[in-house]
Formats: structure tokens, C-alpha cells, sequence
């Protein structure tokens, strides 16, 4: 395979401040665990009161930023990946930046006048509680995507793949991509991302759907999906079914829907029918914190889709990188992979 920019990621580069806190610390800031969230202006003073009060980590993140840079290390092929997003001019944004290179991800980034977005990673037992402050993540605007040194990168890709935050950021650079993706029988895929992404921004997103080759999500995310669009049901195979079944822009790619459920088997509905693929178990003292799991599953399944390779082994690197991501802290992993 040609290592230029294969796969081309888009969304908000966050830098994760992840700590340790207690039940009390999420009561305090009205903070549910296994959720995501904007932050609003009550949230502002919880970055500091982490950083005082707990062993904090800084570690580069964002949805879409992780799942690419688990893709590139999957595949260990240089320059197979890129990535766009919109950082500030600041040590954090340096930190990214460090961070991106090492990583092997070839990153345009927009750089911003405001800080570098930052997202509050609360670890509450194994579960996670996200709270984003997205700052100069949200200043991302389509003129970037549209200077030719950054639609050269949209250009040379055949894959797409975009979290669904990205949806509050910038719509219209996702119509661009996911035209351009339909127009030139190219790969195009998101990811429902956060209950609140199908509640509040669902007219974007269901101006997207049709372009959606590939609809990743996990059971909460996609219970939630099924009550806004008033399918009355909870039942994550027929939701999945229900999604994959939705009207698509373009004929050339069926539309595949891969649901996650944790620990539970991996839901994937193409072609009316449903297939369950069981995880790998880790034993429960193994397991360090779940943040980035879903990501880093959908940067293995990325990482074997690109190698076009059938969607059990998409499936099994997924579910293999996820595993190895929630021994550890934070969306990271080791220097290289054993994936066999």
C-alpha cells in the first residue's frame, strides 16, 4: 500500500488532563460516569481544582486525534495516517504537536489565538467522565481545509474518519469531505460520539448520515440515537440494523453499522443482517482506566479496513487495541504493537 496520507482524520485535538477523583468530585460538578459532555461555565473552575487536588496527567487526546494515532501504530507504516485540527499557539499546542510527530501522524493543524482545548478525563473506578473544553478546538473553520497544501491531504486520502464531536465544531467542512468522499467512491465514516451529539446536534448530524459509509458508536450512544428519531426501541441489534438501513447518498458502499458494548460482543449490521463478534475479557485487576477505549477500537479496526482486510479481522484489531489501551492510562500505548 502507498504510505501517503491513506486515511485522513478530522476533529478537536484536546489535550486530556486525566486524573483519579472520587464519586464526590463528580456529585459536585453534576458529572455522570461512561458520558461526554461540553463544558459549561460551572465546569470552568474543575481543570484547576484537578490539578491541585489530584495526580493529574497530560496526555494529547481528542476522539478522532486517538483513533488515528492507534490507526498509525497499528501499521506501523510511516506517514499512512494524517490528521487535521485546529490547536493554539501555546505550550500545550506545543505538547501536541510533540506529541503528533512521535506518534508518526502527518498533522496539519490550525493554529488559534485562543489556548489549546483541553478535556477534563475524571476516572471514577474504571469508568470515565469527559468534560471538553474545546477553546481553540472550536475555531476550526472550513478556509483551513480549503487552502491546497490541507485539501492536498483530503485528496491523496481514500479513508475518512470523523467523531461526531467534530460536528459542533465545523458541519460544513464535514459536508466538503463527505461529498468529495461520495464523488470519488472513496471510504467516508463517523462516529455518534456522545449521547448529546444525537440529541442536540441531530439535524447536522442527520445531514451527514447519508454520506456515512461507516457508523461507529457504543450501546448508550446508540439507545440514545434510536429515542431521537422515535424508534421505540433499546434493542442494540435492531438499532444497529435500523442505522445501517438508512437512506445513503451514494450506491457504491453499503452502509455498515459496528456498535460496541464494553465488555459485551461487538454488534456489526451490513446487508440486513447482524453478526456478533465476542470481546477479548481482561481480568478485572488488569483493567487501569477505560478512557479512549472506543476510540483506540475504532483506530484498529481503521488500521486493518485500510489493509482491506475482512471486517472479522477489522473487528479483532479492534477489539485487541482497546484492550491494550484500558491497561494503561489514557489513550497510550506501547512502542509497538504484537498484533498478529
Amino acid at each position: 500500500m502507498e504510505s501517503e496520507g491513506i486515511l485522513l482524520g478530522m476533529g478537536n485535538p484536546l489535550l486530556d488532563i486525566s486524573a483519579v477523583v472520587d464519586q464526590g468530585f463528580l456529585d459536585k460538578y453534576d458529572l455522570k460516569s461512561n458520558n461526554a459532555i461540553l463544558a459549561e461555565e460551572k465546569h470552568l473552575p474543575m481543570y484547576d481544582e484537578m490539578a491541585s487536588k489530584y495526580k493529574v496527567e497530560f496526555i494529547a487526546g481528542g476522539a478522532t486525534q486517538n483513533s488515528i494515532r492507534v490507526a498509525q501504530w497499528m501499521l506501523q507504516i510511516p506517514g499512512a495516517t494524517g490528521y487535521m485540527g485546529s490547536i493554539g499557539k501555546d505550550k500545550f499546542g506545543e505538547e501536541m504537536k510533540k506529541n503528533a510527530k512521535q506518534a508518526g501522524v502527518n498533522v496539519h493543524y490550525h493554529e488559534d489565538e485562543s489556548p489549546t482545548g483541553t478535556c477534563a478525563v475524571c476516572v471514577v473506578g474504571d469508568q470515565r467522565s469527559l468534560v471538553a473544553n474545546l477553546s481553540a478546538a472550536n475555531c476550526y473553520k472550513i478556509d483551513h481545509l480549503k487552502k491546497p497544501e490541507n485539501w492536498a491531504l483530503v485528496e491523496k486520502a481514500k479513508y475518512y474518519y470523523i467523531a461526531g464531536f467534530f460536528l459542533t465544531v465545523s458541519p460544513e467542512s464535514i459536508m466538503l469531505v463527505s461529498e468529495h468522499a461520495a464523488a470519488k467512491n472513496k471510504v467516508f465514516m463517523m462516529n455518534l460520539s456522545a449521547p448529546f451529539i444525537c440529541e442536540f446536534f441531530k439535524d447536522v448530524q442527520d445531514k451527514v448520515f447519508p454520506y456515512m459509509d461507516y457508523v461507529f458508536g457504543n450501546e448508550t450512544e446508540a439507545r440514545t440515537f434510536s429515542k431521537v428519531h422515535g424508534w421505540e426501541t433499546e434493542n442494540v441489534e435492531e438499532i444497529a440494523l435500523k442505522i445501517s438501513q438508512l437512506p445513503k447518498a451514494s450506491g457504491t458502499h453499503k452502509r455498515i453499522t459496528v456498535i460496541t458494548q464494553g465488555a459485551d460482543p461487538v454488534v456489526v449490521a451490513e446487508d440486513g443482517k447482524v453478526k456478533l463478534f465476542p470481546v477479548t475479557l481482561l481480568p478485572k485487576e488488569k483493567l487501569v482506566d477505560t478512557n479512549g477505549a472506543g476510540d483506540a477500537f475504532v483506530g484498529g479496526f481503521l488500521s486493518q479496513m485500510v489493509l482491506q482486510k475482512p471486517i472479522e479481522e477489522c473487528v479483532r484489531a479492534g477489539s485487541y487495541a482497546a484492550n491494550v489501551i484500558i491497561q494503561r492510562s489514557g489513550c497510550t500505548y506501547p512502542e509497538k504493537p504484537d498484533f498478529k
